[in-house]
């Protein structure tokens, strides 16, 4: 559909989607159960609805079936998917082929996943509206280097020509973005596009997705579990919660006056903040960084890093991507040996190398990952996961290993006799992250390094995490290195602050000094990057920002 047409409708506001009475059923031990209950949806063309709740709610299984796609293990058993008057329910998959890549498009969480490692961007933009027949080859790559442009990618007119692991995240969330576009879809599914990028990046993901979607008059699911991000991208919003609405009402109303219980304890999440911050004066630091360099072949990464972590203290890393937050973490733990520098342990060196450390100080030093899903051997039930570190560090077997699998279930909340011999696959996003929190407290470390550990989840389940995190911290007087780009996160669990950009450290202190200003340049930065549950801020924020680089 051309841009013209497209805006021309638009002004119309016609239906362009129509659900009426979506039943989604899932299947588990061969057993059929309801997982979307009778659902209604209308979305109009060039409107924006954002569907929010926590995992389990059903939003991105109602995303996808706004394409008449179910996932594996799912079907769709009752309703009508009305599209552009079409059932896409009944129409048979070829049928559906027609639609998918041409008129409805969908934008994923992970790019890194969504994209084939082995061909350059720009084929993969050209792929469907050439085999759709909608544009010739030349025609797909000319329109992919404008739309290159219009998402605000560096160097628009050769980067097409990269391959995905050439890119940054963000780079390759926008091109994703452009791929979607590269038919003129009249619907685009977003499903938690910006959830794993840093605050900087994720505003220059919004502004460019929404600049796009205004200009081709396209209509929009975004789906997330992000409220201030979904305040800047939606026109209205619908509550999910277990499969069914909660609620629904315009973007403003809604944020201003939410009417349900339910609605209304999403807004109030994350106010939880760590009590009584650890003390450091006087004690040797479990773990020190002193004066750290490193590389990765000949590219320097981290230029003179330090910091240091006491026990029952948790010190936040903040950055963007890139900043060196993770490479940091992979430097203390053994895994990337430093140019210059060492890594201190209450003291004492630790050997550059993980394979040069003893077993005790290997299980000192433990982490926790972003991805859960991917941390976790999906084969492997829960009492292996979490008895391998018993094995191997502490010598624990048969009955001895069993009480302590069942104690560390029971630190985690998870109750033992439910959850022992599940496979990960049988958990929630929020359970496989307490399992590889337990993971970690098999070793009986001193310091745990958290990676982005909630990241992923749901805000509700986020806060879940954080506060067993410090319950545990409570109880087990351990030191944390929280790397995490949520300042969210770090306003609730940190006590100290090291903000780090481009490989340094480039302000560090107690996190209450950290966002008191004047800040430096960059942290000034991350700190207006953070959304607010505003509608207009996003608008806002980048008109201040453009006024500031032309006075500049």
């Amino acid at each position: 559909m051309s841009e013209t047409k497209a805006a021309g409708s638009g002004g119309k506001k016609e239906v362009l989607l129509r659900i009426r009475g979506l039943r989604i059923e899932g299947r588990s031990d061969d057993i059929w159960h309801e997982i979307v209950k009778g659902i209604d949806l209308t979305l109009h063309r060039g409107e924006v609805l954002g569907l929010i709740g926590e995992s389990g709610a059903g939003k991105s299984t109602i995303g996808l079936a706004a394409m008449g796609f179910a996932r594996d293990g799912c079907r769709i058993s009752g309703g009508e998917i009305l599209f552009d008057g079409v059932d896409l329910a009944k129409i048979t998959r070829e049928e559906k082929r027609r639609y998918r890549g041409s008129r409805i498009a969908y934008v994923a969480q992970s790019a890194a996943a969504a994209f084939n490692p082995a061909h350059r961007l720009i084929d993969q933009y050209a792929e469907a509206p050439v085999q759709h027949g909608i544009r010739t080859k030349p025609e797909a790559e000319e329109e992919a280097i404008d739309l290159y442009h219009r998402l605000r990618l560096p160097e628009p007119e050769s980067i097409g020509f990269r391959y995905p692991h050439q890119v940054s995240g963000g780079q390759l969330q926008r091109a994703m973005t452009a791929m979607a576009m590269a038919s003129r879809p009249d619907l685009i599914i977003f499903d938690e596009p910006t959830t794993a990028l840093d605050v900087t990046t994720q505003i220059e993901v919004l502004a460019a997705i929404k600049d796009v979607v205004r200009q081709f008059n396209t209509a929009a699911i975004y789906i997330t579990h992000d409220l201030a991000v979904v305040a800047q991208m939606a026109d209205r919003i619908m509550v999910l919660r277990y499969g069914e609405l909660v609620e629904e009402n315009a973007t403003g109303e809604m944020l201003d006056d939410p009417q349900e219980d339910y609605t209304k304890s999403l807004w109030a999440v994350r106010t939880f903040r760590k009590e009584n911050p650890a003390e450091s004066e006087g004690k040797v630091p479990i773990v020190k960084v002193e004066n750290i360099s490193a590389s990765y072949g000949p590219v320097q990464v981290l230029r003179n890093v330090s910091f240091e972590v006491h026990r029952g203290q948790t010190v936040a890393v903040v950055g963007e991507s890139g900043s060196g937050k993770s490479t940091t973490a992979r430097v203390i733990t053994g895994l990337l040996p430093p140019d210059e520098g060492r890594i201190l342990f209450k003291g004492t060196a630790l050997p550059p190398r993980y394979k040069q450390r003893s077993k005790d100080q290997l299980r000192h030093v433990q982490m926790i990952y972003q991805s859960a899903d991917t941390a976790v051997n999906p084969k492997h039930r829960i009492r292996d996961i979490i008895g391998r570190p018993l094995e191997f560090y502490l010598g624990l077997k048969g009955r001895k290993k069993d009480e302590r699998l069942r104690e560390l279930l029971s630190m985690i909340e998870l109750e033992p006799g439910e959850y022992i011999d599940r496979l990960p696959g049988e958990l929630s996003g929020g359970q496989k992250q307490r399992v590889c929190i337990a993971r970690a407290l098999a070793a009986e470390p001193e310091l745990i390094i958290c990676d982005e550990v909630t990241s992923a989840l749901d805000q509700l389940v986020a806060e879940g995490i954080l506060r067993l995190l410090d319950r545990l911290q409570s109880e087990f007087h351990l030191g944390y290195m929280f790397i995490t780009h949520d300042l969210a996160t770090v306003k609730a669990i940190a006590d100290e602050v090291v903000v780090m950009y481009q490989g340094e450290v480039v302000e560090h202190g107690p996190k209450e000094d950290i966002f008191k200003p004047p800040h430096h340049e960059y942290t000034e930065l991350l700190l207006s990057s953070v959304p607010e549950m505003e509608v207009g801020w996003l608008e806002r924020v980048l008109e201040d920002r453009t006024m500031e680089s032309a006075g500049n």
